[in-house]
């Protein structure tokens, strides 16, 4: 028998992560045009739909490459303390409207410096807006620095000790991101042992625009705990069940996936495989507002997709408190509370759907 397909209203209700989301990829567009026209930032139009397509991708985005422009503009107006506040306030509380439980917001300070901002202002502005909303919202946020794999690894280095001074202030993880090919994890494995060294956790980027090889690196050089994306693991199978036996969890982002050509058309996206193979695999947005998407729509596009039902749509949910970088105790009693509601919310569909 088919199994039942949630409807998106349904999906909308269950609470949920969001693990890998980029705040420079996450703005609104409103806020972005009116941030610009205030600072005098010029924009390709001021005109929403005029915009969109500078800072929106379609199917038709050739490669991650060209995907990554759309942060020039975006980052332009990210150059000051009120403009990142509200830009992480948000980004948390659209997170929250969709029953976002915890979030981590994932940014590179170096990318906004450019009107004399120090990295460390920079991080607390982030955290402000971020604290804000968690006083006004049922939402938990976190933030994860970015080192960004083109840029020098002097830079990495400088971020891993940015991350090392917020460490257990609101700064969760430290990362490795930007365009994979030619610019290997390895060379940065000097910032990820410093951050390792400091019993701080680390994700990094791999597999998306580059082979497993990538991945490997990630994990063997640099010790990731996470990785982001994933998508091409499928292609290595001993690094792949390397992968499930340690438990490592995947940060999948299934729009912005096929937006940067990790795969070709959303139907031969691994995740399904993944899932079926046991593999801790979450869903997560990337960049809401460069992908145009959510995490309720990511979950119903995977929904609809690989048939998973809301049983199915619980265990990855599930997968994602699990993979949370959140002190133990922390995220026992956050798990405790969603599994709670989720099983309120399945007891409902159960009897409505005859599960």
């Amino acid at each position: 028998m088919a199994k039942k397909i949630p409807s998106r209203e349904t999906i909308l209700q269950l609470p949920k992560t969001d693990l890998h989301v980029h705040l420079d990829g996450s703005m609104r567009l409103s806020t972005l045009i009116e941030l610009a026209k205030d600072r005098g930032v010029q924009l390709p139009s001021y005109e929403p739909d005029e915009l969109r397509p500078y800072v929106q991708m379609a199917e038709a985005c050739e490669s991650l490459e060209e995907y990554l422009r759309a942060f020039d503009i975006t980052c332009s107006v990210l150059q000051d303390f009120e403009a990142l506040r509200r830009a992480a306030f948000e980004l948390a509380e659209d997170a929250a409207m969709e029953n976002v439980k915890y979030i981590e917001v994932r940014f590179c300070p170096l990318l906004h410096t450019e009107k004399g901002l120090s990295m460390p202002q920079i991080v607390k502005a982030v955290l402000v807006g971020l604290a804000d909303a968690e006083r006004q919202y049922d939402i938990l946020a976190g933030v994860i620095i970015c080192g960004i794999r083109h840029m020098s690894v002097q830079n990495s280095v400088d971020l891993a000790k940015l991350t090392i001074d917020f460490k257990n202030r609101g700064v969760v993880a430290f990362d490795l991101a930007g365009a994979e090919y030619d610019n290997p994890a390895k060379h940065h494995r000097d910032a990820f042992h410093m951050i390792l060294n400091e019993n701080i956790n680390c994700t990094i980027h791999a597999g998306e625009a580059f082979g497993p090889q990538s991945i490997s690196q990630a994990l063997h050089y640099c010790g990731a705990h996470r990785i982001g994306h994933g998508t091409r693991l499928i292609e290595d199978r001993d690094l792949l069940n390397y992968v499930n036996d340690h438990r490592i969890p995947l940060e999948v982002c299934l729009i912005s996936n096929l937006q940067t050509k990790a795969v070709d058309k959303l139907e031969n996206h691994p995740l399904k495989k993944y899932y079926d193979m046991g593999l801790r695999v979450t869903i997560n947005t990337d960049n809401r507002m460069v992908s145009n998407t959510t995490v309720t729509d990511e979950l119903w596009l995977a929904a609809r997709l690989f048939e998973f039902d809301l049983h199915d749509l619980a265990n990855i949910l599930i997968n994602g408190f699990k993979s949370a970088f959140l002190p133990h105790n922390k995220k026992t009693r956050l798990l405790r509370s969603v599994m709670a509601e989720l099983d309120e919310i399945l007891g409902v569909q159960r009897s409505k759907y005859g599960y």
